[in-house]
């Protein structure tokens, strides 16, 4: 009997994916507490001990979750992780403690791992040393089932009909100590994943779609890190306004400093100077200091030293010659954005019409969202370099070239060949 079945004895699938249920279904039952209620936080080489020889003797799959900083902390380090395994309950475990899971990691050896939107949590459990052979993602099982929400509790809720309190998701979880009510909501993540990854996996093979996710799992867990991100203060918002190369440089020298500063003291870079500052002092490209206060973001509760160390950087790119100025807007690989296809290329922009209205259709036709079906960067790339010989093989190999996954490639490649030549 698995842990759902031991709370309650109805745990059906109340919701199936890509289908209305067929009557109202019954209020969830919310769920308060932990079974076997708080675990102790494990934060030390003894009790980190406990927990690997618990989980190590444990059996199937083991769900996994992590806790971050986001918005309060510099970068993505998880600051609580949480398990669960048959025969070994739940675990609470702070890697500001026990920065070094990898013995964990070797512990539960070729087991599957249950996480919800893995993606998320893979980069800051791999920096502390555990990386999963095999996975389960309930987040991506529940959009390939159809089911138009996909988040934790609104999967638990529609799937197994459990309410799961999440007033905590936002909280600063490098607090310490953890206040209890925390740590219970951390617990019950990791309640149900189980049971979850169970029906989903049911409600995939009655769609006749496991195949298929099963294909994607395999891709994450394989997927090697991804690399640092070129040129990131592009991506400072509000950017598109800043047209000027005397401007841009701006703009990169503070987003540097802010950068330096935020991982010096360990605080989320829009905690030390927002986006919207940054940009209105690339635009005004300030004269002084008395100028730069009169700036929206460069108010009067910034101290003196701070308003100095932010001028500094401005008048640095003001001072740097034109060779070192950087380039406007780069364009990143591949096709140039769609809404310019009709003027540089009428038959490529009738092709990605015809390809994007096939696969939406499609789509539609086995209830998941277009993205999961396949890439829209895929669509563009294949519809404006199509292959030279338009062969269900060739269109294939493209499709395989950026990425598309067999499953994919079979459900989408005779659509996108008829797309790529309207003759067909």
């Amino acid at each position: 009997m698995t842990d759902a079945q031991e709370t309650a004895e109805d745990t059906s699938l109340r919701t199936t994916g890509g289908a209305p249920p067929d009557d109202v279904a019954p209020a969830p039952i919310p769920l308060l507490e932990p079974r076997e209620g708080i675990p102790p936080v494990a934060a030390s080489d003894d009790a980190l001990a406990r927990v690997i020889a618990d989980f190590a003797a444990g059996t199937g799959p083991v769900a996994v979750d992590a806790e971050r900083a986001s918005g309060y902390r510099y970068g993505q380090r998880a600051y609580l992780v949480q398990l669960r395994r048959e025969g070994a309950g739940s675990a609470l475990i702070d890697p500001v403690g026990c920065p070094d899971l990898s013995g964990l990691g070797e512990a539960l050896g070729p087991a599957e791992w249950i996480l919800h939107a893995a993606t998320q949590d893979l980069p800051c459990l791999r920096d502390i040393g555990m990386t999963p052979t095999s996975l389960f993602d309930t987040e991506l099982a529940g959009r390939l089932a159809g089911f138009p929400r996909v988040g934790l509790g609104a999967m638990v809720e529609s799937v197994l009909g459990y309410a799961l309190e999440k007033g905590h998701s936002a909280v600063d979880w490098s607090t310490r100590p953890l206040p209890d009510p925390w740590l219970r909501y951390a617990a019950l993540d990791v309640e149900l994943l189980v049971d979850l990854r169970n029906a989903l996996e049911e409600e995939l093979e009655r769609q006749g779609k496991l195949g298929w996710a099963l294909e994607e799992f395999a891709a994450i867990a394989s997927a090697p890190p991804a690399p640092p991100r070129k040129d990131p203060w592009r991506r400072t918002s509000g950017m598109h306004k800043v047209r000027r190369r005397r401007q841009i440089a701006v703009v990169r020298e503070l987003w540097t400093v802010r950068d330096q500063v935020a991982q010096r003291r360990d605080i989320s870079p829009g905690k030390v100077l927002g986006d919207a500052a940054i940009i209105e002092a690339a635009l005004a490209l300030p004269a002084n200091v008395h100028a730069l206060t009169a700036l929206p973001g460069f108010g009067h509760r910034m101290g003196r030293r701070q308003l100095e160390q932010w001028q500094a950087a401005v008048d640095r790119a003001k001072e740097l010659p034109e060779s070192e100025l950087p380039q406007p807007g780069q364009q990143p690989a591949g096709p140039p954005p769609p809404r310019s296809w009709a003027d540089k290329d009428p038959a490529a922009a009738a092709r990605l019409s015809a390809a994007r209205a096939a696969v939406s259709e499609l789509a539609e036709r086995l209830h998941m969202p277009q993205e999961n079906l396949i890439t829209p960067d895929t669509v563009r790339r294949v519809c404006w370099e199509p292959p030279k010989a338009l062969t269900p093989g060739a269109v294939e190999t493209a499709l395989a070239g950026h990425g598309a996954r067999r499953w994919q490639i079979e459900q989408v490649g005779p659509l996108l060949l008829r797309a790529l030549d309207t003759s067909i």
